[in-house]
């Protein structure tokens, strides 16, 4: 399967594209006004210790305080925290957060999440430090293989070239050995070891020296260690040998990534291109439509099926409908194929608009319990792609497929757009024929309430073409029944649903 990486540059912002087969798979955004901050490790603050949830608020120099449960906690020798006859301080193997943790103290954290609508950043004191081969897990002392690395004799090659070199260094970390590693010399890895070790030297002496700037500075203070920008993430992350090209669109960002992977990834620089052209690499490959594409409910198939989309605070939902899809046999075969081929556009979408969290996908009811078998094949073939983890269950006994995936950083949809101010996020508003009704009662209320010479409502020109044509009967009805004037005047800025009624 051919790949390349397309890379759009301005001053504003990084965006990288990942297409397979020519098709848009990935889209991966970065603002420098609002850059993500998923794998900087801070020196944060704790502000308050939650017992009741497990959980404490660490102040990390953000606008909110970050969130940290007790799950995600390092947690020290027991024998550290010994009562004063001698038991512990907790019965049961994973002790409170407040034997560990109080207001003020300090300690070095690293976010697992950014922050989420509103919703604070994520963090977790298991530090992890990638580089191109290797992940450093300072807290740890086991060495791991990348299950992605398919050869059993090649994973035991690589952990016994691992536990060779922790021993001829005397180290003592955990390591996790990356997928980009398969193939590699022990050299390679020797030099990908030493990095990370004065990597880590480096940040964990900065993250117990003591900061002494003004509070205007807390987040400089704070910042221990940043990851990587985005474009030079994304090359050591998801670069392998089946990415066939890296184009991008800006000399100095070219230059960069040269010097980065000459450094790190020599054998990228071969596949690094600048894209001169005057019409913009997003254009040119289709992506900006693609793009557009993925902010719409409404997913078409080339069947003539569709799904829809939507995202909610707690879950997003996927429908699959056969739409104009009639099939050639019979009912039962074209639900099938149309699930078929929604599974598929399935595992794309989730990848292209990065949804996470809880999914629910609601497939057309199958009787066959081959064909559900199949369909379920086919979602997890497709989502073997997905760089995010993901976890999926049964059909349950509703029809519906619940599945979880990863989510690290916001989704496309929160990425560009925000709340419509007419709906306020409803996804829908009154019709104008509800909101004439809303006016009668108003003025009803008002004349009640009110003395006044006349009425002057003031509605979008929908309300008002409504009042004045369908509505008018009951307008002059009303009009007699108040006895006083009613006059209607358009205010062009007013949504379908903003109205007044003015007493004059």
């Amino acid at each position: 399967m051919s790949a390349e990486l397309l890379i759009n540059v301005t001053p504003q912002e990084s965006r990288v594209a990942l297409l397979e087969n020519g098709v848009l798979q990935e889209v991966l955004i970065e603002r420098s006004s609002k850059r993500g901050i998923v794998g900087n490790i801070y020196r944060g603050t704790v502000s308050r210790v939650l017992p009741g949830m497990e959980a404490a608020f660490i102040d990390i120099g953000l606008d909110k305080s970050a969130f940290l449960h007790a799950s995600d906690l390092t947690t020290p020798n027991l024998d550290d925290f010994i009562n004063a006859d001698g038991s512990h301080p907790v019965p049961h193997p994973l002790p409170h957060i407040g034997s560990f943790l109080h207001e003020g103290k300090k300690l070095l954290v690293q976010v697992i999440k950014d922050p989420l609508g509103t919703k604070g950043a994520r963090l977790t004191t298991y530090i992890t430090i990638p580089s191109r081969y290797l992940v450093l897990m300072p807290d740890s002392s086991n060495t791991g293989v990348s299950s992605k690395i398919e050869s059993p004799q090649e994973r035991e090659r690589l952990r016994q070239l691992m536990l060779a070199l922790r021993t001829e260094f005397n180290d003592q970390y955990g390591y996790i050995v990356r997928t980009a590693a398969e193939g590699i010399s022990a050299d390679e890895l020797s030099r990908d070891m030493r990095f990370l070790r004065n990597l880590w030297q480096n940040i964990a002496h900065n993250g117990t020296s003591n900061g002494t700037s003004s509070s205007a500075s807390a987040l400089q203070d704070s910042l221990v260690y940043a990851d990587l920008p985005l474009v030079l993430r994304v090359l050591r992350d998801m670069v392998g040998e089946r990415i066939e090209r890296v184009l991008i669109d800006s000399r100095e960002t070219v230059n960069k990534v040269l010097s980065f992977s000459e450094k790190y990834i020599p054998d990228l620089v071969a596949v690094i291109e600048h894209y001169a052209g005057e019409r913009p690499i997003f254009d040119l490959h289709g992506v900006e439509d693609e793009i557009q594409k993925a902010l719409q409910r409404k997913v078409p198939l080339k069947s003539g099926g569709y799904l829809m989309i939507d995202q909610t605070e707690a879950m997003t939902t996927i429908d699959v409908n056969t739409g104009g899809f009639v099939g050639n046999r019979n009912l039962e075969e074209t639900i099938f194929r149309t699930n078929l081929e929604a599974a598929q556009a399935i595992a794309r979408q989730l990848r292209l608009r990065n949804l996470g969290g809880i999914i629910i996908l609601d497939f057309i009811d199958m009787l066959e319990t081959e064909h559900r078998q199949q369909v379920m094949k086919v979602l997890d073939r497709a989502l073997e792609k997905d760089y995010a983890k993901t976890y999926i269950c049964d059909v349950s006994p509703l029809g519906l497929v619940e599945m979880t995936r990863k989510r690290t950083r916001e989704s496309l949809e929160h990425v560009l757009c925000e709340s419509c101010p007419t709906c306020n996020g409803r996804g829908y508003v009154k019709t104008a024929e509800t909101v004439c009704y809303e006016i009668f009662r108003e003025i009803l209320r008002a004349v009640r309430q009110f003395e006044a010479k006349s009425l002057l409502v003031l509605a979008s020109q929908d309300v008002i073409d409504l009042l004045l044509d369908e509505e008018s009967s009951s307008l002059a009805e009303l009009q007699e029944f108040v006895a006083i004037p009613i006059r209607l005047q358009v205010e062009a800025l007013y949504t379908q649903e903003h109205f007044d009624v003015v007493l004059l």
